[in-house]
């Protein structure tokens, strides 16, 4: 008998009449609002502007969805594809099934498309936002809570997640799993500590946060899938996302290194967004070109206004001894 567990939910949707809410997509949403926001915050403080982060989301993060998708369903066909199986299904993103690798690569594609609208470079950017990126998927995970899929082995743990379910094919599961939804939560929190602290401390640019972002995760990633027991293609003894995660692993280590090399330091604040620099030459324009009535100008001697040094109009002049005698 277990004393203690992590229940998982009854349902994962919510239906509000003829509308069915879903928790995997809340999950997505919100990971995709933290992103944004955290990430304009860091962009701004590098010298972008505003509203930057988020135009170029509209274009990373569809992107990065059909990327996701796509990845699953071309690593996991089975599932979709042969005798007895619903092609259709493959479409029904909703149900979960989203593949971080494909999710990164395509939505970097997308937001390519985006900063070069912008006219912002694209290392920078994927600074500014890696810790987001993270945290979005922090969020994410929680959707794969709520839909009772990616645990791992059997545990006596007092954490072990407990699942009560129906697999499509009538296989019945029940038991209590390593929870590796919940272990790759946390680790993925403290990657987006990690890269903004590392940030901070070095100074990185030119696309090193986001290399290092990738590099921490795929550590964690690599141990997660070796405890998750779900159906997946293996070669050599490991899934095909281990495999995944030591070849991306290298791949940002060697980017990590070789940028550090061809461009240290960071961007300078005023070149990574054209239209924030704009927007600071107008202000400090518009501050010129301000009529000097509008701010009081202080006099050479410091003690107030210019204009307070001559003798008003009205107030009475002293004669000299001098200006007394008659002429």
């Amino acid at each position: 008998m277990d004393l203690a567990y992590i229940p998982s939910p009854s349902r994962g949707v919510l239906n509000l009449g003829p509308i069915p809410l879903r928790a995997y997509a809340f999950c997505i949403i919100i990971g995709v609002v933290v992103a944004v926001w955290l990430g304009s915050k860091r962009w701004v403080a590098r010298g972008g502007g505003r509203h930057t982060v988020g135009d170029i989301a509209v274009w990373a993060v569809p992107f990065g969805l059909v990327g996701g998708r796509l990845y699953h369903v071309i690593t996991d066909n089975q599932l979709y594809f042969g005798e007895g199986k619903h092609p259709i299904d493959a479409l029904k993103i909703w149900e979960g099934g989203l593949g971080i690798w494909g999710a990164i690569a395509f939505g970097a594609v997308g937001a390519w498309i985006g900063a070069r609208r912008r006219g912002v470079p694209l290392p920078a950017y994927a600074d500014a936002i890696a810790p987001g990126i993270v945290l979005a998927q922090a969020c994410g995970r929680w959707g794969n809570w709520f839909n009772q899929e990616l645990y791992g082995r059997p545990t006596t743990l007092p954490w072990g997640l407990k699942i009560d379910k129906t697999l499509p094919d009538g296989t019945v599961v029940q038991g209590v799993y390593h929870p590796t939804f919940l272990y790759e939560s946390i680790w993925c929190v403290l990657v987006a500590v990690l890269v903004i602290w590392a940030d901070k401390r070095f100074n990185l640019g030119h696309g090193r946060a986001f290399w290092l972002y990738v590099a921490a995760y795929t550590v964690g990633r690599f141990w997660t899938e070796w405890l998750r027991i779900d159906e997946a293609h293996r070669f050599f003894g490991l899934r095909l996302n281990d495999w995944t995660a030591i070849l991306v692993f290298v791949g940002s280590v060697a980017a990590f290194v070789l940028s550090a090399k061809l461009r240290p330091g960071r961007e300078d604040p005023d070149s990574i967004d054209p239209q924030a620099t704009a927007e600071r030459a107008e202000a400090a324009a518009a501050a010129e070109s301000a009529p000097a009535g509008d701010t009081p100008v202080e006099s050479a001697s410091g003690e107030g206004p210019a204009d307070a040094a001559e003798p008003s109009q009205d107030a009475p002049v002293e004669l000299s001894k001098d200006s007394e005698k008659p002429s």
